[in-house]
């Protein structure tokens, strides 16, 4: 399906939040990396789709009506077995059918767990006064910790990229702080101007957060994806 599509089909079903599927598919399609992530909408067809990608996997529920999933227990990381897989489905389904039991479920995302790297963030927000803005900053937990994050306004060219990710404090981790190998810096400069045309062209979407995007030596590729479309009702 093409962006327009994706989009058209979430708001014809009255949401405004892309499932994580939806949003890496269109963030895909802009040519943003994204870790590849299916549906899987029983406990066998979990189980199916970890073989076929490969172990270790991560299973996320997949509701747009669920917009903590860690907290609710919608989340399961590093499953090993195709046992561990059909159990964390269950636990998953039950947890988020206690947390949120008007909620309509898809199924579960299963994606293939990415090797470790710097984490990051790339986001975006609309501002009532400039429009979108694009941040950058240290990612997962991170971000709400020591919110070292930068900030520039859509639409950006490379220099506006180069310096906002120079902003930061954490800069040296991405240069290779102690030991550690310095990250694809031109890779995630890419990564931030894909995104800014990216919603130059989708005046439709409201929020995006790429978070966290996993940096590494040679690329970067986003784990985790959230869309926000804008409420036509309002």
């Amino acid at each position: 399906m093409t962006v327009q599509e994706v989009i058209g089909r979430a708001k014809g079903e009255g949401r405004s939040l892309l499932t994580e599927i939806e949003a890496k598919e269109v963030l895909k399609q802009a040519g943003i990396s994204v870790v590849d992530t299916k549906l899987a909408t029983s406990r066998d067809e979990a189980v199916s789709i970890s073989q076929e990608l490969g172990f270790p996997v991560a299973l996320k529920i997949a509701s747009s009506d669920v917009v903590h999933k860690s907290d609710a227990g919608g989340v399961k990381l590093g499953l090993e077995t195709a046992e561990q897989v059909g159990k964390a489905h269950d636990e998953i389904m039950e947890a988020i059918k206690k947390a949120y039991p008007q909620a309509k479920i898809q199924g579960v995302s299963v994606q293939k767990m990415a090797r470790p790297g710097v984490e990051v963030i790339v986001g975006m927000s609309k501002d009532a006064q400039f429009g979108p803005v694009l941040m950058f900053g240290l990612g997962g937990v991170l971000v709400e910790i020591l919110k070292d994050v930068s900030f520039r306004i859509v639409p950006l060219v490379k220099r506006d990229a180069t310096e906002m990710i120079r902003d930061i404090k954490g800069y040296p981790l991405l240069e290779g702080y102690r030991g550690q190998e310095p990250v694809d810096v031109a890779n995630l400069e890419s990564m931030i101007l894909k995104v800014s045309d990216f919603v130059e062209k989708h005046p439709e979407i409201k929020e995006l957060d790429l978070n966290p995007v996993f940096a590494y030596k040679d690329g970067a590729v986003a784990v985790d994806a959230r869309v926000v479309l804008e409420d036509e009702s309002q």
